[in-house]
C-alpha cells in the first residue's frame, strides 16, 4: 500500500510572530521556517506504518515555493520514499490546497492519505475534510491511533464526548492530533542523505489561489 503525506512550510512554533509595520501580514524576513507540527505527526505515523509492513511506500507532498523543499528533504531524512513539490509562490488557501491534493490523489492512486489536522499558521482545520469530499474517500478525523487491517483502516479519533472508533475502507483521509505519537529526530546521515533524494516537480494543475 502507498501512502501519501501532505505537508506544510509554516513558520517555526518557537518563534516570535512579528507583525509588518502597515499591519498587512506577518514579517518573513530572516523568520526560521520548518515542517507544521502536526504534518511531522503524519509523516512519522506513515513511517511507523511502513515499518510495520503495513505500507510499502511513503510519498511526502507539498504545496508552496521553492523553498519548501526543505521541509519536503525533512520529510525524506524522516523515512519517506520520494516527494512531490507542487511549485507556487501564490498564497494557496485550504481548498485550494485540497483541490491540488487531489489531483496529487488523483494520480499516485494512494492506499491512505495522511494530513495533520490543521497548519499552525492559519489553523484553518479544512483540507482534510475537503480532500475527501473532493475525492469521495472515507475520513478519519482527528486521529489519536491508526491501525490498519487488511482493507480497513480503524481510527480512533479524539472528539469532545472523548474517544469515538471508526472502519474506513481503504483507500481513505487520515487526519493526526497531537497524541497519535512523538516524532523523531531526523539523522545526521539521513538529512545528507535526502539531498540526494528524488522528488518531482509539478507545476499546480489548477491555478492556486483559488
Amino acid at each position: 500500500m502507498k501512502i501519501l503525506v501532505a505537508v506544510k512550510r509554516v513558520i517555526d512554533y518557537n518563534v516570535k510572530i512579528r507583525v509588518k509595520a502597515d499591519h498587512s501580514d506577518v514579517d518573513l524576513t530572516n523568520v526560521k521556517m520548518a515542517m507544521n507540527p502536526f504534518c511531522e505527526i503524519a509523516v512519522e505515523e506513515a513511517v511507523r506504518l511502513k515499518e510495520k509492513s503495513a505500507a510499502t511506500e511513503v510519498v511526502a507532498v507539498t504545496v508552496g515555493p521553492k523553498a519548501a523543499q526543505e521541509q519536503l528533504r525533512t520529510a525524506l531524512a524522516l523515512g519517506a520514499d520520494r516527494a512531490i513539490h507542487i511549485e507556487t509562490d501564490e498564497r494557496v488557501e485550504s481548498l485550494a490546497v485540497a483541490k491540488l491534493l487531489a489531483k496529487v490523489v488523483e494520480e499516485e492512486q494512494p492506499g491512505l492519505v495522511i494530513l495533520g489536522k490543521q497548519a499552525i499558521d492559519t489553523d484553518n482545520n479544512q483540507t482534510g475534510q475537503m480532500l475527501a469530499a473532493l475525492t469521495n474517500l472515507p475520513q478519519g478525523t482527528f486521529a489519536s491511533e491508526v491501525a490498519v487491517d487488511g482493507d480497513t483502516v480503524n481510527v480512533t479519533r479524539e472528539i469532545d464526548g472523548g474517544l469515538q472508533t471508526v472502519a474506513l475502507t481503504l483507500p481513505a483521509i487520515v487526519t493526526t492530533d497531537l497524541r497519535l505519537n512523538e516524532p523523531r529526530y531526523a539523522k545526521l546521515p539521513d538529512i545528507m542523505k535526502a539531498k540526494k533524494s528524488r522528488w518531482t516537480l509539478k507545476p499546480p494543475p489548477i491555478t492556486a489561489s483559488r
